[in-house]
């Protein structure tokens, strides 16, 4: 995949307090891309390219400015005595702040920064207003903040979490004693558009899927180490679709990544925070730690159990060194995988096949989808996803007009 480093840090040792992907780098070291930014009940935001979700950063069209900055200070406010009021004013209460969304809430790590920073910004706008104590912030300061973002043309979605920040940083403070009453209880939550990202046709993500490098690319000069004795015989030579022609450890890894998106539905963020010991490959499952700290077990296609065993047995021992720990994927250095690293790879692998777009969140959408149209209930494709609500799941997949025709010609009597 050509990726130089990616992280030695786990996203979430256990135990896990959060998911947050780890703060490392993708090819030459570069900083990580942005992820789009979890909504106010924790489930991925939708967007139509489908390279989302899983854990979030900032909407598009918003600056990376809030997020990013340090905690207690509003971005963009360059005035240095500003600033020293501003924390002087609301530091404490927003290191407080965080402590009660990653300690008590384990909240991943992505949500707390995005909820971080409209707080802060919701802050420094109310400070702006002449707020001269936090036990002044009103409805009114609220829906004035809001307002505000609207002019700036925030996209529902983005106005939505931001409500959502809004009204549990009052409940926090109120509950704390330092707001009188809670005024986040008297907001609205705007209402966002329903846009589902592109997935593939089922022809297409086979053909994505067993899809072989030219003999010679990939990672040749790179030779297979001595398999170790962990690795379960019942895979440890098993063929895998894909890696004819670059049987280097790198198009090892993207097999096994790209056959365990769509074979299982994981989020990008709890696939690169695997460990070797979550993949059971008698029973064909993978054990995953999702948002909020949430696990199940998902099980995983045959051939996705194929590719991951081929990694394991003629990729990982070749790229595994003192950095590597219990990772599942590791990058070319040794250190666990980022996830923007798989992102790209991914992006080469469909523009080499002339194929649509998207991230590794339509890997994932595309698989819930062909489970619908292959007759799979609702319900089991919800425990697949990791959703807390089945409506949520009713939103982010959907049944294709093909599969409603042969439906309605089955259980119709005049049909």
């Amino acid at each position: 995949m050509g990726a130089n480093e990616e992280t030695g840090v786990r996203p979430a040792e256990r135990p896990r307090s959060s998911l947050a992907e780890p703060p490392g780098v993708g090819r030459d070291e570069g900083p990580a891309e942005p992820q789009p930014s979890a909504g106010p009940v924790g489930e991925p935001t939708q967007h139509p390219a489908g390279d989302s979700a899983e854990p979030a950063g900032r909407p598009a069209g918003e600056s990376a400015g809030s997020a990013g900055a340090p905690v207690g200070r509003p971005a963009g406010d360059s005035d240095a005595e500003d600033d020293e009021a501003f924390d002087a004013m609301f530091g404490a209460v927003l290191a407080g702040f965080e402590w009660h969304l990653r300690a008590e809430r384990g909240l991943s790590g992505h949500t707390v920064r995005a909820y971080l920073g409209d707080v802060a910004d919701l802050l420094a706008h109310a400070h702006r207003m002449g707020l001269g104590d936090l036990a002044g912030l009103d409805i009114r300061m609220l829906r004035a903040w809001l307002a505000a973002q609207h002019a700036l043309g925030r996209s529902r979605a983005t106005l939505a979490r931001r409500t959502a920040s809004a009204r549990v940083f009052t409940a926090y403070a109120h509950r704390r004693g330092t707001l009188p009453a809670d005024p986040g209880a008297l907001l609205g939550t705007p209402k966002q558009g329903r846009t589902l990202p592109r997935v593939l046709r089922q022809d297409e993500a086979i053909a994505l899927l067993e899809w072989a490098p030219a003999q010679g690319e990939g990672d040749a000069g790179e030779d297979a180490h001595a398999v170790g004795e962990d690795v379960p015989a019942v895979v440890r030579d098993a063929p895998v679709a894909g890696s004819d022609g670059g049987d280097g450890p790198l198009p090892l890894r993207d097999q096994a990544v790209f056959e365990l998106l769509y074979g299982s539905g994981i989020r990008i963020g709890e696939l690169c925070g695997l460990d070797v010991e979550d993949i059971d490959a008698t029973r064909r499952t993978i054990r995953v730690i999702g948002k909020g700290d949430k696990e199940r077990t998902v099980p995983m296609s045959a051939p996705a159990a194929r590719a991951v065993g081929a990694w394991l047995a003629r990729g990982r021992p070749c790229l595994v060194n003192e950095r590597s720990g219990p990772a599942l994927f590791l990058g070319s250095r040794g250190g666990r995988v980022h996830p923007t690293v798989v992102r790209r790879a991914l992006h080469d692998r469909l523009a080499a096949l002339g194929l649509p777009d998207m991230g590794p969140h339509g890997l994932r959408h595309s698989a819930a989808t062909h489970l619908l149209e292959g007759g799979a209930d609702l319900r089991s494709v919800q425990e697949i996803l990791g959703h807390s609500s089945l409506a949520t799941t009713q939103v982010y997949t959907h049944v294709s007009a093909e599969r409603l025709r042969a439906v309605y010609r089955q259980a119709h009597p005049r049909a």
